[in-house]
């Protein structure tokens, strides 16, 4: 009896690590729907239109880009998926009892959002790692940062760059300026409760901040 269910365990773990596979190369040319958090979006706020559109990276301006890799991951195209000298910083800061952003890579970040749900444990967390070393290996990072764009949560409801180009400055995210893209990477952090037009005081240091990033950081190549 326990040999037998011992044998159905691994089928089941065989089965799920072989649709694993399979579901992050079929994203790698798919496009990205929805994901889980949408659906929880949609549930736990039937009244709120669940606002997304997706295009192509050709089709999201350059400066929302790197505006998201300056204020999210600026090694982005450096690492692998982890970038350990970030979250070795941010374990010394917690030490401290401060806290930081910057040691979820936007690798992660797309992990968590297309194939998983948002909770704070070790399980979700190992398989956040398992999928970000996936996409890493399958994907370009021109892809990640596709789907990325594409899927992260940028207001209440609003996920992707097209819908939040329409929804805070009414046009196309290929047309966003430089301040327009930063406004929106500053509320990143927190969507839900930050805007980014009209911008508060500390969305509007953020996104100076996210710009002199920008100009500092200069031209980036995903290749």
């Amino acid at each position: 009896m326990i040999k037998r269910i011992l044998r159905i365990l691994l089928k089941i773990i065989a089965g799920l690590f072989l649709f694993s596979i399979f579901m992050v190369l079929v994203y790698k040319w798919v496009p990205v729907l929805f994901t889980p958090l949408m659906v929880i979006r949609y549930f736990e706020n039937p009244d709120e239109e669940i606002q997304h559109d997706w295009v192509p990276i050709e089709d999201i301006s350059r400066h929302l880009q790197l505006a998201v890799i300056t204020s999210e991951d600026q090694n982005f195209v450096k690492h692998h998926g982890f970038d350990f000298e970030a979250i070795q910083k941010a374990m010394e800061n917690n030490k401290k009892g401060r806290r930081v952003r910057g040691a979820s890579t936007i690798s992660q970040q797309t992990a968590k959002n297309v194939f998983l749900w948002p909770a704070r444990n070790w399980f979700r967390k190992g398989l956040e790692t398992y999928f970000t070393f996936l996409i890493e290996m399958l994907w370009s990072k021109e892809r990640i940062l596709e789907v990325y764009l594409n899927s992260v949560e940028m207001g209440k409801g609003v996920f992707g760059a097209e819908a939040a180009a329409q929804y805070w400055f009414h046009k196309s995210a290929e047309k966003l300026t430089p301040y327009e893209a930063a406004a929106i990477a500053a509320v990143l952090p927190n969507p839900r409760r930050y805007r980014a037009n009209p911008a508060s005081n500390y969305i509007q240091q953020r996104k100076n901040w996210i710009v002199r990033q920008m100009q500092y950081y200069g031209k980036f190549s995903l290749e």
